[in-house]
């Protein structure tokens, strides 16, 4: 199988808000048990996103990611108010009610992850009536995607997932390998450039990108997008220069 070859004139960067009980936090290596709070006004963290240049946000709720509700919903629309920026949003999206949810909220694309595994039937139906509006977070563990806020492994592997959903016409993936998620050690390069090179979707790279060179590198192999967490939050790495580097 070959992949699409396409050049991306820029790699998008996507800096990234995970939400929980309306602050902004992380997760170390999407352990609940080990969380920081960074901000109890998230809205502050995407002005200086705004400020470093950025066109692009990526939102997680955490507590819907264990729930299938949508209890951050409220602090979304502040993110999304008044803010002239593309944006995704996931954490427990099961049904097309909370999909519409989502986009009536302001909301640009719509991440699914654990019903994109566990509920291929859901997958199809939302592909189809929202197209490119879709995307899956394929986040693995151990070689398996992980589901249910990362607290269960699935029996998928990142390639079954892939050519699953690439059948189906899902367009963007986003992928985390959880053992690099917010341990600030780089990210796993070899894992996206190997999916790059083989499938026809576009791959945003999450978890563990930490570094200039981890953004040249992505970059350098045509990826469509990077996020960039932990590194933001502990000023290793900031949203202006990882956006420079990545054009």
């Amino acid at each position: 199988m070959l992949a699409r070859q396409a050049v991306v004139l820029m790699m998008i960067i996507y800096p990234a808000i995970d939400l929980f009980d309306g602050k902004a936090v992380r997760l170390y290596k999407g352990d609940y048990a080990q969380m920081t709070v960074y901000s109890d006004d998230p809205v502050e963290i995407v002005d200086d996103f705004l400020a470093q240049g950025a066109t692009h946000l990526h939102l997680v709720d955490l507590e819907g990611a264990k729930s299938g509700e949508t209890p951050n919903l409220s602090t979304v629309k502040r993110i999304i108010g008044q803010k002239d920026l593309f944006v995704e949003v996931g954490g427990g999206i099961r049904s097309l009610p909370v999909i519409e949810t989502y986009f009536k909220a302001g909301v640009n694309r719509v991440i699914l992850g654990t019903a994109a595994i566990t509920d291929e039937a859901f997958l199809c139906e939302a592909v189809k009536s929202f197209g490119d509006g879709i995307a899956v977070g394929a986040d693995f563990k151990d070689g398996y995607a992980a589901i249910k806020g990362w607290t269960e492994k699935s029996q998928l592997t990142v390639d079954a997932l892939c050519m699953r959903i690439q059948q189906i016409g899902v367009r963007t993936v986003i992928v985390t390998d959880i053992s690099k998620d917010g341990v600030m050690c780089g990210t796993n390069r070899e894992l996206y450039k190997r999916l790059s090179e083989t499938y026809e979707m576009d791959f945003i790279a999450s978890g563990g990108v930490s570094s200039l060179d981890d953004v040249r590198a992505l970059r350098e192999m045509n990826l469509y997008g990077a996020i960039i967490g932990k590194a933001y939050y502990t000023k290793a790495l900031s949203i202006s220069d990882a956006i420079e580097v990545a054009k």
